[in-house]
């Protein structure tokens, strides 16, 4: 049995210490910022003139730019230090949200979306990084999770609230808002402790994807985000156009579920352990993957959401708390890369092969080949169960 089983919970490390709640303003405000534009500089860029793919180039620009950001920030951290990392990344993604009405020309809308896409790439990767150091060892999963719910609500409530707002009071102020946001929360970073010289070499991107504990988690995990791009980007298309209500309620209840399991699956792998929870929950969410496919039922529909956010929720936290016990605190950063990496690769690349497959078989068809494809990573997530030696 571990320390943290045989110790009372009184004695467990505090989970909310002051540099915990200054990390949350930072959090919140490049949450905010971002997910409050991701919408909106796409419909920008559409009626601005840019042409008929004039948001997707936008979009595609933004997580290009965050992707390929997300694997050279830790060579960052590595150099300069959390504080400085974090800082310039609330700077990029904040200052180009002030200017980005300046122009309507969409190669001016595309350099904004690039330079914000990099400066997000810094805030979650030095910032992951740097939230992990803050974290108890023994607390880690609940610690994580709480972050994620930290992260998830302002994400919840900006990307509907950009769009309303842009239509009632235009797309300058919400930009200005945007901008806002990121800059305001640079106050708390002084604030927050820096990494320490560290005795070890810090372990690179490369190295990390050529270590199979921290590769196989990856997949697992990317084999869930890739059917959560799925799932958000064409639900509303895929189920009868009568049942707008339906997408909502489903949405919503796949949030809500990712959201409360995140939280259980944190708290119960502090105690037994997360490597036993990858494989029950990418099965989990590859079945309700599966029953989505099933989409003129509602009942299906509404059930398969929910055991995939069950599924994702578990899987996302199993994942990157079991990345974080296997390094040290020198390769957090690369663990933080590699996580975020194959969440947004994951659900790009889900969103653009789903829908290339979907135009030739149908959303029913596509949605299950889906959840095959999922079963896939069992195999990795396999390997990583925990094994229980015999008594």
């Amino acid at each position: 049995m571990t320390n943290s089983q045989t110790q009372p919970a009184g004695s467990r490390p505090p989970l909310m210490t002051r540099s915990l709640l200054l990390r949350f303003v930072s959090i919140i405000g490049a949450s905010t910022s971002f997910y409050l534009l991701l919408s909106v500089v796409p419909l920008h860029a559409e009626t601005s003139g840019g042409g008929g793919n004039a948001a997707g180039m936008a979009t595609g620009a933004l997580m290009l730019a965050t992707v390929v950001g997300e694997l050279v920030t830790p060579r960052f951290v590595a150099r300069f230090g959390y504080r400085l990392v974090l800082a310039t990344g609330l700077v990029l993604l904040g200052a180009p949200a002030l200017v980005l009405t300046a122009s309507e020309n969409l190669v001016w809308i595309v350099v904004v979306c690039l330079v914000r896409g990099t400066g997000f790439a810094l805030t979650v990767v030095a910032g992951g990084a740097l939230t992990a150091s803050l974290i108890p060892s023994e607390r880690r999963g609940e610690g994580l999770a709480l972050v994620g719910i930290v992260s998830g609500v302002p994400s919840l409530v900006s990307l509907p609230l950009g769009v309303w707002l842009v239509a009632h009071v235009g797309y300058a102020p919400v930009c200005l808002a945007g901008g806002v946001a990121a800059l305001a929360a640079i106050v708390s970073v002084p604030g927050l402790p820096d990494r320490e010289p560290a005795s070890e070499r810090s372990i690179g991107v490369l190295t990390g994807f050529r270590t199979g504990a921290l590769l196989r988690p990856v997949v697992a995990f990317a084999a869930t985000a890739l059917a959560a791009g799925i799932i958000v980007t064409f639900l509303p298309l895929a189920v009868p156009s009568a049942s707008t209500g339906l997408v909502v309620m489903a949405l919503f209840v796949q949030s809500a579920a990712s959201t409360v399991s995140r939280w259980v699956a944190g708290r119960y792998g502090d105690r037994h352990g997360p490597a036993g929870l990858v494989l029950p929950g990418l099965a989990v969410s590859a079945a309700g993957t599966l029953l989505t496919a099933l989409t003129h039922s509602p009942f299906a529909v509404v059930v398969g959401v929910a055991l995939f956010g069950i599924g994702f929720g578990v899987t996302q936290n199993a994942t990157l708390t079991l990345m974080y016990s296997r390094v040290p605190p020198c390769g957090y950063g690369t663990v933080s890369a590699l996580w975020n990496f194959a969440y947004d690769a994951g659900m790009g690349v889900g969103a653009l092969g789903f829908g290339l497959l979907a135009g030739g078989v149908g959303y029913s068809l596509a949605f299950t080949l889906t959840a095959a494809l999922m079963l896939t990573a069992l195999a990795p997530a396999w390997r990583d169960r925990p094994i229980r030696s015999k008594l």
